[in-house]
């Protein structure tokens, strides 16, 4: 019987590892292909939604783009939070974005004002140093670049000087994250998953020695958001008439999946 017992347990804790392993956003056996489709969704429904004016002016002439669709709290260490995304940086001469390089974010705070345990973030470099700053193996926010919450609602009060903008929502909650003191660390393993081999950030970015066509949805949402304001009635219009014939999420009811 004890024997029988011990088994039992065995087995139940090797299920809950199991399942643990599979649940988790830094699983390798993740998609990398997902993890950009979801990030095109969640910078085209934050940065069309009216609480998020300013994001969509900061994507106009913006030197990149971070964007984590998952941030889930618990998902990096016991106390944390964490999730993976993928970088851009727009490209001056050649006028449009790169391809991805795909990033861990860890130790975020999600406060208690978010009410949830998952959450979006879309972060817009502001500067070159930025960008030159995300060729490292990790950047720490707030020390290696300066990080601020963007503005939520109505028009921004000041001229922002933080080298990135970040902004987030949770469970429909349209708020201001500050992500200082938080973490982002390449992730060669999805980038080699991704492009077939082995590429730093800074050749994928830059150099541009890989590529696929799963970026180019992404790359043409980001470069959508930089026309000129008087051009964008009619872009709007027709991303509207996609979106309503191919039945795509709208705004407002797109909400974060739970792990």
């Amino acid at each position: 019987m004890q024997r029988l017992i011990l088994f039992c347990l065995t087995t139940l804790v090797f299920a809950a590892m199991v399942g643990s392993a599979h649940a988790n956003p830094f699983s390798r056996e993740i998609d990398p292909q997902d993890i950009i489709d979801r990030a095109q969704a969640t910078v085209e429904n934050m940065a069309t939604h009216p609480e998020y004016e300013s994001l969509k002016e900061d994507l106009r002439d913006a030197r990149g783009v971070v964007i984590f669709p998952r941030v889930a709290r618990g998902a990096f260490l016991i106390g944390g939070s964490g999730g993976i995304g993928v970088f851009l940086a727009w490209d001056d001469e050649r006028g449009d974005y790169s391809p991805v390089a795909f990033y861990s974010l860890g130790s975020v705070s999600f406060g208690m004002q978010f009410g949830g345990d998952a959450a979006e973030v879309v972060m817009v470099a502001r500067t070159q140093d930025a960008v030159d700053s995300m060729f490292g193996s990790a950047i720490r926010l707030g020390g290696d670049a300066s990080v601020a919450a963007g503005p939520v609602g109505a028009g921004r009060s000041a001229t922002p000087t933080a080298d990135f903008l970040s902004y987030s929502r949770a469970r429909g909650a349209y708020l201001g994250m500050s992500l200082s003191g938080s973490r982002m660390t390449v992730r060669d393993d999805f980038n080699e998953a991704y492009y077939g081999e082995s590429q730093r950030p800074v050749h994928i970015i830059e150099s541009r020695r890989v590529d696929r066509e799963g970026t180019r949805a992404l790359r043409e949402t980001l470069a959508g958001f930089r026309v000129d304001e008087e051009e964008a009635p009619a872009a709007s219009e027709d991303r509207g008439q996609e979106r309503e014939s191919s039945g795509g999420v709208r705004p407002d009811n797109f909400e974060v999946e739970s792990f």
